[in-house]
């Protein structure tokens, strides 16, 4: 059983020579610090989904207003309407 396995990996030329530069600074190969980067980035969780969002609104919840200007009209009207009868 091998150790590692061997993959071809499609990189941008720039980037190549950036790690390739890095990987001798480091006095690594580039194959450790490609992967020295995937385990560095493999360890950041990952954010969880986004809080549940309430949007605050006033008013009778069964009254639902359109998205359209004249649905807003409309529904202006009617909240006039049941303000004058109080």
């Amino acid at each position: 059983m091998l150790p590692c396995m061997r993959t071809t990996l499609v990189l941008d030329d720039r980037l190549l020579r950036q790690a390739r530069k890095r990987a001798v600074e480091r006095g690594l190969t580039l194959s450790d610090l490609i992967n020295e980067a995937l385990r560095s980035m493999l360890a950041v969780q990952a954010p969880g989904p986004p809080p549940h969002f309430r949007m605050i609104t006033f008013g009778e919840r069964s009254t639902a207003a359109g998205h359209e200007p004249s649905d807003f009209a409309d529904a202006l009207e009617d909240d006039d309407r049941a303000v004058r009868r109080l």
